[in-house]
């Protein structure tokens, strides 16, 4: 199994006027972020979109989304999210390729997992940014000419964090969260 660091995840985390919340969000790594020029040998630290989150959400960024495994999403159930976004490359520009189409078949079984189990699809949301691989590519066949970044980025990350926040305030808080469930020894 591939090994992606899940916070801890603590309830409370994330308060909304509604109660608490506990939401967390893979995000990759190459969406919403300028061209770079690419290197061989030099590892880059990730960048991610400012989100601006009117509370605290759980933010792990991933190298695609298309790599995260059926169990990394129920592991954060499990641990009482009560909502997960993921915010992955628009198709056609994603540097894995098919990460995005990957990353949504898995969601799409996932999210039968959910209903069978009764916590509901509507628990885990997709939600697409633009990629950076084809301004990464131009780049590194003329770095001399930089690719003019999508004017309209701030809008869409905002219209990302928005249906997130709108959609997890409709969703009732995860019933598997600690202490949420009777105590099996009585």
């Amino acid at each position: 199994m591939a090994s992606i660091a899940i916070a801890n995840i603590q309830p409370g985390l994330g308060k909304t006027p509604s109660g608490e919340r506990v939401l967390v969000a893979f995000i990759c790594e190459n969406c919403a972020r300028p061209g770079l020029v690419p290197t061989s040998g030099i590892r880059r630290r990730p960048t991610t979109p400012d989100f601006a989150w009117p509370f605290p959400v759980s933010e792990i960024v991933v190298p695609c989304a298309g790599r995260l495994q059926p169990e990394h999403f129920l592991k954060a159930f499990e641990d009482g999210a009560d909502a997960i976004g993921v915010v992955c490359c628009e198709e056609g520009n994603c540097h894995h390729l098919e990460g995005s189409r990957r990353c949504q078949r898995r969601l799409g079984h996932i999210n039968g997992l959910l209903d069978q189990i009764g916590l509901g699809a509507n628990r885990l949301m997709i939600f697409h940014l633009p990629g950076s691989a084809a301004q990464d590519m131009a780049l590194g066949v003329s770095p001399a000419s930089p690719v003019a970044p999508d004017p309209a980025i701030h809008s869409k990350i905002a219209a990302v964090r928005d249906a997130f926040i709108a959609r997890a305030a409709t969703i009732p808080a995860n019933p598997m969260r600690k202490g949420a469930l009777p105590d099996p020894s009585c």
